[in-house]
């Protein structure tokens, strides 16, 4: 049985009972139930709390008395530093479970509408090497683990180290240097590392986040099913001369380089969706293809990350809106226009809108690459362009398809959904928590009647989930 350390607010020797979602799991203590970071079902572990309150408790795993007989062996050597694939030492029919309770408990939970039967999860057929993006960051003050911090100390002071790989959960100065990821298919590790070698051999700056200096800042990858491969090297400055030195080497040592990028980044943050890469080698994109549709993706689109499920994701959708050919089908949240030209060979009309200017401009790049003709898109916020007068001019829907970010709708669309009173509806959504809301809401005139959550990234608590809704 648990006990508590009053002093120290530290729980001991905790069974974890069940998966409580997010990554989570939690045990049941006296009526009071715990949510605990770092153990899956089955460990028996010490918890340190970070948060007690009346009936609810949470904190993480500090020592582990007994390991479940779940576990698996890590694939990652990195594991248990980086952030980005918590659920190895899980067998992925494990987390497919977890995933699958987690969904139906929300939709079940939080909407509290009628449901169907939910269907099998489906599973990716690739647990590793599935996404075909990856962002790196260059940094001079490189993550010590607690090993090399306990190292014992020579009389030499201890100097900060460069790095390329990932940021570390909760520090954003720190990078752990990767030097292996299993997360995307080859060249991937290849460019980073050859990148790393060729500037610690020619003393090249690597980026100081806290004091914003340097020269090498972000490694943007991009490996497609086609086979291209895109790269954009992100630099704090310009220095043309040691600029054109690095990336003739690199395309040397990696030819498997279709497309390759260099972006100036001067500010304080690392996005560069108000910057301009520039075409170093290449087309200055790469294509990817789901079933015989084509998408070309630029080095600042939006694109489903994970390419193969992806497709599925998309079949799932085609296959819930039931089209016959003679419905017109808006695609709110659009994105590039990748849901709305997967099911344009069996919609009459297809109309898209989406807030971001530049990823409608690339969705009607995509409708021409692929010879559709009766797609529009429109750029604009949903709430806003989606008004009365825009439904009398491109015509009422039949079927609307809705693929918010984790948020989740507006409410105010949700309204102008129940108000246009199409037919159909077919959700899909990133985190079905915001979705069970929504369902609520939309439960006013709509019935929930097919569910099918889909993983799109294995080893991660983060799953995708489709509802079909039909008009009562």
């Amino acid at each position: 049985m648990a006990r508590k350390n009053q002093k120290s607010q530290v729980l001991e020797k905790v069974p974890v009972q069940d998966y409580a979602a997010e990554g989570r799991s939690l045990s049941r203590i006296e009526g009071k139930v715990v949510f605990i970071e770092g153990a899956v079902p089955g460990d028996i572990v010490d918890v340190r709390l970070n948060k007690s309150k009346k009936d609810w408790a949470e904190g993480y795993a500090t020592l582990f008395h007994q390991y479940s007989a779940d576990r698996v062996e890590p694939f990652c050597g990195h594991f248990g530093v980086c952030g980005g694939c918590k659920w190895q030492m899980l067998p992925y029919e494990k987390q497919l479970q977890y995933k699958q309770n987690e969904v139906e408990q929300n939709l079940r939970r939080l909407g509290r509408v009628q449901l169907p039967p939910l269907m099998p999860i489906l599973g990716c057929e690739k647990s590793i090497r599935y996404r075909n993006k990856l962002e790196f960051t260059f940094s001079n003050r490189r993550y010590r683990t607690w090993e090399e911090m306990r190292e014992p100390d020579n009389g030499t002071e201890k100097k900060e180290e460069n790095a390329l790989g990932f940021h570390v959960p909760r520090l954003f100065d720190k990078i752990i240097d990767i030097h292996t990821c299993h997360l995307m298919e080859e060249p991937a590790n290849l460019i980073k590392n050859t990148i790393r070698q060729l500037a610690l051999e020619q003393g090249y700056e690597f980026y100081d986040i806290k004091n914003h200096t340097g020269w090498l800042r972000n490694l943007i990858i991009r490996v497609c099913t086609t086979g291209e491969v895109m790269v954009n090297l992100c630099f704090g400055h310009d220095n043309a001369g040691e600029r054109k030195k690095l990336l003739d080497q690199l395309l040397q040592k990696v030819p498997a380089i279709t497309t390759l990028l260099y972006t100036i980044n001067p500010k304080k943050n690392d996005t560069i969706y108000d910057l301009e890469p520039v075409a170093y080698y290449g087309k200055g994109y790469i294509t990817e293809q789901l079933e015989h549709f084509k998408y070309k993706i630029g080095p600042k689109s939006f694109f489903q990350t994970n390419s193969r499920q992806g497709e599925k994701l998309y079949q799932v959708t085609r296959d819930f809106a039931e089209l016959t050919g003679n419905e017109v089908v808006y695609d709110l949240y659009c994105g590039t226009g990748s849901i709305g030209i997967f099911v344009s060979e069996k919609a009459k009309k297809i109309i898209g809108v989406e807030v971001i200017a530049e990823a409608i401009a690339d969705a009607k790049e995509n409708a021409a690459l692929n010879n559709i003709q009766h797609a529009s898109f429109f750029a604009g916020d949903v709430i806003d362009v989606c008004n009365d007068a825009f439904f009398e001019t491109q015509g009422k829907p039949d079927v609307i398809i809705t693929d918010p970010p984790r948020a989740g709708m507006h409410e105010k669309l949700v309204r102008k959904i129940l108000e246009m009173q199409a037919p159909a509806v077919v959700y899909v959504s990133c985190n079905s928590a915001t979705q069970a809301r929504d369902l609520q809401w939309l439960d006013e005139k709509y019935q929930v009647t097919k569910v099918q959550p889909v993983d799109m990234f294995p080893h991660t608590h983060h799953i995708e989930n489709v509802v079909q809704l039909k008009l009562r």
